[in-house]
């Protein structure tokens, strides 16, 4: 449904406060609106286009609810700062804040993960007697870790190789 500037802005209002106390997603979309009957023309490589074209945003709650609007480029600055004004403070409170602690422990993991992989296992002790168990043990783990840092080496080298292809276009 197309609507005036001041009408979008008090529906997107309204979609806001519902969607807050409810929960859900808003959809904003932003498109150059061109409405031209027959066939566009094309334009060569180079050239720039010196005509203003007339902005639609479009409003979508994912259900019903369905609004759209068309600003003129000349009334984009006063609509633009309107508009911004109601998302900053639509946003504000249905934003989750980020779980730092969470993070951190993960990097304090990548960190430790990363240390005991720099680390070499000293495999010492008898081969025969008290304490081959233990020594069979640090051999079996030397292998595992020697085993993983190939498998990080051919996963980098895969991903230098891939990111140095050309892209195809």
């Amino acid at each position: 449904m197309l609507v005036d500037q001041a009408e979008f802005l008090k529906r997107l209002t309204d979609l806001f406060a519902t969607t807050n106390s409810r929960g859900g997603s808003i959809w904003l979309t932003h498109k150059r609106y061109t409405y031209q009957e027959g066939d566009v023309t094309m334009q060569a490589e180079g050239a720039a286009d010196a005509r203003e074209y007339p902005l639609l945003l479009r409003a979508v709650d994912g259900d019903d609810i369905k609004f759209s609007t068309v600003i003129q480029p000349s009334d984009l600055e006063i609509f633009h700062s309107a508009y911004g004004a109601l998302i900053k403070t639509s946003m504000t409170s249905g934003l989750r804040k980020r779980d730092k602690k969470r993070e951190k422990q993960r990097a304090e993991r990548v960190a430790a993960r990363k240390k005991k992989l720099a680390q070499d296992i000293v495999i010492e002790g008898p081969k025969r007697g008290n304490g081959r168990t233990k020594r069979q043990r640090r051999i079996k783990a030397a292998k595992k870790l020697d085993e993983a840092r190939t498998r990080i080496r051919n996963a980098e080298a895969a991903r230098a190789k891939k990111s140095s292809l050309p892209q195809a276009q």
